[in-house]
């Protein structure tokens, strides 16, 4: 580990002197190119920078500590070695987090799909619920939600929804969320007062661009016609909404929100992409992910991940055993603990792998 920090920290050396060179400035791009490989590469130099200095401090230390005869000095110097040694051991613990592999799509925008499960229009209404759950959370991290094709039900229900998540790392935060989300609560159409269990799936997709999936436009049908559901005049009458089929592997995309059949089609090709690539990357990643399965899951749709209990005011994430008895605040959006508990689990299990 120490040599590939002391590599780190020479390529960061070597990239801070081409920043201040002017025929580097005065190029735009590739002074924005190194300027960014400088700023990924800044955190773990200052961390093995203060790593470093901790351990010539103890070295210097222990020298000290051998060579003094006051008594009350030494015991000052023990104090010193254990608060370094501390500060020691949380770096380097850092370090190994720090120089884990980066997953490529981090900071990728993120496409989430919702669909209502088991449970009919009780499904559908938790469907609704984690949209505004999403959404909430979005707007805490100063993120912009992109609707992209929904179909609500009368009673405000969602029966499906499409939308972007777009801001810095959406996908880092976000990626955990995959999988099958249960709700255990009394229905308000429920007179008897049973508790009802329904679900929906939730699917993250880091968003695709056009380098990462090319599309031949022959694979493609695409049909036009009229959007349904709430809209306005236009809705039933222009045929603005569209379906794009990719022949090869089948899979459809549909997409109506926006008023222009241009732009419904532009929104259809990222959600295809994202797909594509999700599919292409399950493919790949398929051997691997039999054999080193992480507590976290495969992200698979068909696991249950969570239960969101309303009677008890919990919620349960079943893969890292953890409950938090704050539904309404997580239903609110306030999601930062679970998805940091999430991600720290996840890192956890990454660094046994290595070890």
């Amino acid at each position: 580990m120490l040599e590939k920090l002391e590599g780190l920290e020479a390529k960061y050396d070597e990239l801070t002197g081409l920043l201040s060179d002017p025929e580097i400035i005065s190029d735009p791009t590739r002074f924005q190119k190194y300027a960014k490989a400088h700023a990924e590469l800044g955190g773990v130099v200052e961390c093995y920078r203060d790593y470093r200095s901790c351990r010539e401090q103890l070295q210097d230390v222990h020298t000290m500590l051998k060579e003094e005869n006051d008594e009350e000095l030494k015991a000052m110097m023990v104090e010193e070695i254990e608060d370094l040694q501390r500060r020691e051991a949380a770096r380097e613990q850092e370090l190994k987090l720090l120089l884990l592999p980066k997953d490529p799509n981090d900071d990728k925008n993120v496409i989430m799909e919702i669909r209502a499960g088991t449970g009919g229009e009780e499904a559908a209404l938790f469907a609704g619920d984690l949209f505004r759950m999403y959404s909430r959370y979005a707007e805490t991290q100063g993120w912009q939600v992109e609707m992209m094709d929904s179909n609500f039900t009368e009673l405000g229900g969602v029966k499906e929804v499409t939308f972007v998540l777009d801001g810095a790392g959406a996908y880092s935060r976000m990626k955990y969320e995959s999988g099958v989300h249960r709700v255990q609560r009394i229905p308000s159409t429920e007179s008897g007062g049973r508790i009802h269990t329904s679900a929906a799936t939730v699917a993250v997709l880091p968003e695709a661009e056009e380098v990462d999936v090319e599309v031949n436009a022959n694979d493609l049908k695409i049909d036009v016609y009229c959007a349904s559901g709430p809209g306005g005049q236009c809705v039933n009458t222009t045929q603005s909404a569209v379906r794009i089929t990719h022949l090869p592997t089948g899979l459809v995309v549909t997409c109506q929100d926006e008023k222009s059949q241009h732009k419904n089609k532009a929104q259809a090709l990222r959600v295809l992409r994202s797909r594509l690539k999700e599919q292409m990357e399950a493919e790949k990643n398929e051997e691997m992910a039999g054999a080193r399965k992480s507590q976290v899951g495969s992200g698979d749709r068909s696991e249950r991940i969570r239960t969101y209990n309303y009677p008890q005011g919990r919620v349960s994430d079943h893969r890292i055993n953890l409950t938090l008895h704050k539904l309404d605040q997580i239903m609110d959006g306030q999601l930062q603990e679970l998805l940091d508990a999430l991600r720290s689990n996840d890192q956890a299990e990454r660094l046994r792998q290595v070890d």
